[in-house]
């Protein structure tokens, strides 16, 4: 009995640690939005007390300074596009590598070859991508779109092909004994019980499509085609940043992403545990 309280009494601490560790960055965030420049203090007190009035004057520069609607729609068209195809495409290849898997050796060579680009990073890529990119017409939002399906396909076939090990080999069977053909059987039988994949799939690109900085900033480069993080970086200049309108604008950033991850948080927690699967 001792050893069970004792154990509580970590947990407990430990959960008070990790709540204050999240929402206190998040915390100061807010309420750095809202103050005014003369307001920001060196004192500790005076960098954790409540703006003297509540206003979205922050807000709204924040809004103008980025162009925020056009950024915000590049950013959603890039994010939604890069999800729906990385979650057909990637589910694809996960099907037919986990089944081919159990019985091909050269499966498990593909399966572990696009594994492998997980150990790739984007640095040692970033100049030929510029490069070749600019030679094949695609440095715009399609060519970042396209890169984004590569950069996410390791660890997306990764979690797909641990998922196929918790969908039973007998549902494919009786559906080929019934006449139905391989395609058919993916999408009306495989592709539905995938659902708490696609939603981890889905929020794990989204948020790193949504906040990447790097790949629109070499790829679309002169464009005038603005991601929002991309747009934030107006923000910093050569004299110093400036914060009360940088914060306003990550909490707006913040916004659609939470409220997406809120909505399918339960299915995500499903994905991430039937997933972890040895592939």
């Amino acid at each position: 009995m001792r050893e069970k309280g004792k154990t509580n009494w970590v947990l407990t601490i430990v959960l008070i640690l990790g709540t204050f560790t999240v929402f206190f960055p998040l915390y100061m965030a807010i309420i750095i939005a809202f103050k005014q420049p003369s307001e920001m203090t060196n004192d500790v007190a005076g960098a954790l007390a409540f703006p003297a009035t509540w206003s979205l004057d922050n807000f709204r520069q924040a809004m103008e300074v980025t162009d925020f609607w056009h950024s915000l729609g590049n950013s959603l068209l890039i994010t939604i596009t890069t999800i729906v195809l990385a979650i057909i495409i990637h589910s694809l290849a996960g099907y037919v590598i986990g089944r081919g898997m159990a019985g091909k050796k050269s499966f498990r060579f593909i399966y572990l070859y696009i594994v492998s680009g997980m150990f790739v990073p984007f640095s040692i890529l970033m100049m030929p991508l510029v490069k070749q990119t600019a030679q094949m017409g695609l440095g715009n939002r399609f060519g970042v779109i396209l890169l984004y399906l590569v950069f996410y396909m390791p660890m997306n076939v990764l979690l797909y092909t641990g998922y196929m090990k918790n969908i039973p080999m007998a549902l494919e069977e009786a559906a080929s004994i019934d006449g139905v053909s391989t395609w058919k059987t993916f999408w009306k039988i495989i592709f539905p019980m995938m659902k708490p994949m696609h939603a981890t799939v889905a929020i794990l690109t989204a948020l790193g499509t949504w906040n990447d900085v790097m790949t629109p900033l070499v790829i679309m480069s002169g464009t005038g085609q603005n991601t929002l993080p991309l747009a934030q970086l107006n923000f910093q200049t050569q004299f110093g940043t400036n914060y009360n309108l940088a914060f306003a604008s990550y909490i707006l950033a913040l916004i659609p992403i939470l409220v997406f991850y809120i909505i399918c948080q339960k299915q995500i927690l499903n994905g991430v545990a039937n997933g972890a699967v040895k592939g």
